[in-house]
C-alpha cells in the first residue's frame, strides 16, 4: 500500500518543482499562468493575486473542453508557462505530474506551495482582495492535527 507521501515522492522525479522566488519572477514577468489548486475555502482565505482558481478535485475536467469545469484559459495553456500552487507544494506536484500527461509541456510544481510563498514575505490576498499580513499567513499555515488524525501506530 503508498501513502500520500509516497505518491508525491514517486512523482516528483518526473516533474519540474520551481521555488517561490522563481514563480515571482516568472509571475512579474508576465510569462506565466498561475494555478491554485486547493479548496474553495482554502483560496478564498489566502491567496496570490491573479492565480486562477481550479480544485484538484476538478484539475483533469478543467483542463479539457466539453466539461462543465473546462477553463479556456487552462485548455489553451499547453504550451505555456503553467505554475501550480497548494498549500505546501505537495497536491501541486502530484497536480503537475497529471498535467504533464495530459499534454502541457512548461508545468511546474510550486516548491514549498503558499507556505513558501508566505515564508519569503510575498504578498497573499484574501476573498476581499485586501492583503493578509504574513503574521496571519504564518498562523493560518501552522499545521493543526485534531487527535483523530494522527495515526494511532506512531
Amino acid at each position: 500500500m503508498k501513502r500520500f507521501t509516497d505518491l508525491v515522492a514517486d512523482c516528483l522525479p518526473a516533474i519540474t518543482e520551481i521555488f517561490p522566488w522563481d514563480a515571482d519572477e516568472l509571475l512579474q514577468a508576465g510569462n506565466a499562468l498561475l494555478v491554485d489548486i486547493r479548496e474553495q475555502n482554502e483560496f478564498d482565505t489566502m491567496h496570490i493575486e491573479g492565480s486562477l482558481h481550479v480544485p484538484r478535485g476538478i484539475l483533469e475536467s478543467s483542463c479539457e473542453y466539453n466539461y462543465e469545469d473546462t477553463v479556456k484559459e487552462l485548455v489553451e495553456a499547453r504550451d505555456r508557462d503553467v505554475i501550480i500552487v497548494c498549500r505546501s507544494g505537495n497536491r501541486s506536484a502530484l497536480a503537475a505530474y497529471t498535467m504533464q500527461l495530459m499534454g502541457y509541456n512548461r508545468v511546474a510544481s510550486m516548491k514549498t506551495g503558499l507556505r513558501g510563498w508566505n515564508d519569503y514575505e510575498l504578498p497573499l490576498v484574501n476573498a476581499a482582495g485586501m492583503t493578509v499580513p504574513v503574521e496571519t499567513a504564518d498562523d493560518y499555515f501552522t499545521t493543526r492535527l485534531r487527535p483523530d488524525q494522527l495515526d494511532p501506530e506512531d
